[in-house]
């Protein structure tokens, strides 16, 4: 058999595939964090310069809807999506629960231990 021909191997071209599939999988998410941390600059300038705009140019109270709409509906956009990339369960998520059950179960065994 000749040495410059490589032999077939299922499990090699597995391990390349699954590897090519977490690779387009990370870079993904990497795109999608990037795109989230730009929403989020463009948010806080542009508002920052908007509040201080409409403030000094119209009169209104600082604290006016007319001050905060803006940043307010484009900040529950921004909450969307945070929650698009970061997913629902960021705060809350399995890991969460699981020690907040610990923490629990831990407390009631001290609560039994000193009585």
């Amino acid at each position: 058999m000749r040495e410059d021909i490589e032999t077939y191997n299922e499990q090699d071209l597995q391990a390349r595939y699954e590897k090519e599939e977490a690779y387009i999988r990370a870079k993904k998410k990497v795109e999608k964090l990037v795109g989230f941390y730009w929403h989020l600059a463009i948010y806080l300038v542009v508002n920052l310069f908007l509040i201080i705009l409409i403030y000094t140019k119209s009169g209104e109270s600082f604290w006016s809807l007319a001050v905060w709409s803006t940043p307010l509906f484009w900040g529950i956009g921004m909450m969307f999506h945070f929650l698009g990339v970061f997913g629902a369960d960021f705060l809350f998520g399995k890991n969460w629960e699981e020690r907040k059950i610990e923490k629990y179960m831990n407390q009631e065994n001290d609560r039994k231990r000193w009585e």
